[in-house]
């Protein structure tokens, strides 16, 4: 597999700095660190950072700007970044009000994120943290990874820290959301990992993987290759069984591709989405398409909703401006 780099080792350094060179208005790179901040960030106000491994852009840089994150830490690909990487972006975005951290629910990035938060604490840096498990496709709740959803946090809560909302309220929102989000994925072929030139999994040519995790974990089950309406049906039917949609509810919808899938499959597959939940009664306030959490060029997609009030629409709605959410 042909990829567009220089030294695999030196990818997720040089992918920040083409970052920082692309919006030198509002993105800096920590110098000696793989952390991109929100260098206009001057308000004193709660601050907001998130990360993890490499290979999911936009996630999680492409949302550090006004009305998401104030960080994002970038770990080498599919491995979670340090502490001490971690601990540098919380003190580079401490404005004095408070950090909120958003962990997505893999163990690597528990134990570090958790781990720096502790070490702010010894430094005297006010944080707290809340962890994403959106992903349907693991039954025990506790044990859920965190997917895509993990973007719909971020922008809300975002978007009730630049209010002035108190650590405790910013903290209480992003829960909120996290209550609120469920999303589940398939994959049709693995993704080729830079390092090393490989598959990051197996499966034959005839074949899809449904509940598949975004660094190849496995998924539910392996089947035959479905339409987009089949998928479309298994995908729905998850999430609306598993956040109690009733009829007359409203909800926001990411279709999100995992690098490899073309816009057009993304649209043909949130038709059949948008005509299941207007059969079911449910209405479709906001809509997202496109590459939002990737996994490098996996085949694949996941489908995300989430529960919407008044509250959560209007900061859905709230003004942002990232290198990859407008």
């Amino acid at each position: 597999m042909k990829k567009v780099m220089n030294d695999p080792q030196n990818i997720v350094q040089e992918m920040l700095l083409g970052m920082e060179a692309s919006a030198p208005g509002f993105l800096k790179k920590l110098n000696g660190f793989d952390v991109i901040v929100n260098k206009d960030l001057k308000e004193e106000r709660v601050t907001l950072i998130s990360g993890g491994g490499s290979g999911h852009e936009p996630a999680h840089g492409g949302y550090v700007g006004k009305g998401m994150l104030d960080a994002a830490v970038a770990g080498p690909v599919f491995t979670s970044p340090g502490p001490d990487q971690i601990l540098e972006g919380i003190k580079a975005i401490d404005k004095s009000k408070g950090v909120l951290i958003i962990i997505k629910n893999y163990s690597g990035d528990v134990m570090n994120f958790q781990m720096a938060v502790e070490m702010a604490e010894m430094e005297g840096i006010n944080t707290d943290f809340v962890i994403v498990n959106d992903d349907v496709a693991v039954g025990e709740s506790s044990q859920r990874r965190g997917i895509a959803g993990t973007v719909f946090v971020h922008k809300i809560a975002g978007a009730r820290a630049i209010t002035g909302a108190s650590l405790k309220e910013v903290k209480e929102t992003a829960q909120k959301a996290i209550n609120n989000v469920r999303s589940k994925g398939i994959a049709l072929d693995p993704c080729i990992l830079p390092h090393n030139g490989q598959p990051s999994f197996q499966i034959s040519s005839d074949k899809m993987e449904i509940g598949l995790g975004i660094h190849g974990e496995p998924g539910i089950k392996q089947t035959e290759v479905l339409t987009a309406r089949e998928i479309a049906e298994d995908l729905v039917i998850s999430l609306k069984e598993d956040l109690g949609l009733e009829t007359g509810e409203k909800i926001a919808v990411m279709v999100n591709g995992l690098g490899a899938t073309p816009l057009m499959e993304l649209q043909v597959l949130f038709n059949e989405v948008a005509m299941l939940c207007q059969n079911s009664g449910i209405k479709i306030i906001k809509t997202y398409i496109g590459n939002y959490m990737t996994s490098l060029n996996m085949a694949g997609l996941s489908l995300t909703f989430l529960r919407t009030d008044q509250d959560l629409a209007d900061l859905l709605n709230a003004p942002v401006c990232t290198l990859s959410f407008r």
